[in-house]
């Protein structure tokens, strides 16, 4: 039988990461950062059948059409999910690895990263 590994942490507490990599990380943590933004993340991954049409989101928000559209533009071009169009529609699905690579970012942060001094622009005061 195989011997299986599990790491010790999240990839946030393993190492560094490079900075091609942060930077496209914070693309994405950018894009969730906004309410409305993560709302719209979550209202398409749990629509039935995993995809939404705009006309199935646009009513949840009291926004306008031309702002929905504005925050579906920034989860896309973040790559969090993708679109179709299907006639006058368009019907947004997650992008499954751009969301789990996000996730995967803090979770499962079993262990803390190795004890060492604290930098000052850290520490705690109470």
């Amino acid at each position: 039988m195989a011997a299986t590994t599990t790491p010790c942490c999240a990839p946030i507490a393993r190492e560094p990461l490079s900075e091609p990599d942060a930077a496209d990380l914070a693309v994405m943590l950018k894009a969730v950062a906004d309410p409305v933004r993560l709302r719209l993340l979550s209202m398409i991954g749990s629509h039935a059948g995993g995809e939404a049409c705009v006309c199935d989101l646009t009513d949840a928000f009291d926004l306008t059409a031309p702002t929905i559209s504005h925050h579906l533009k920034v989860l896309r071009t973040a790559g969090l999910i993708d679109g179709e169009r299907r006639g006058t529609w368009v019907y947004y699905r997650i992008v499954p690895e751009a969301v789990n690579r996000l996730g995967a970012l803090f979770t499962p942060l079993t262990e803390p990263a190795p004890a060492g001094p604290v930098p000052a622009s850290l520490a705690v005061t109470r």
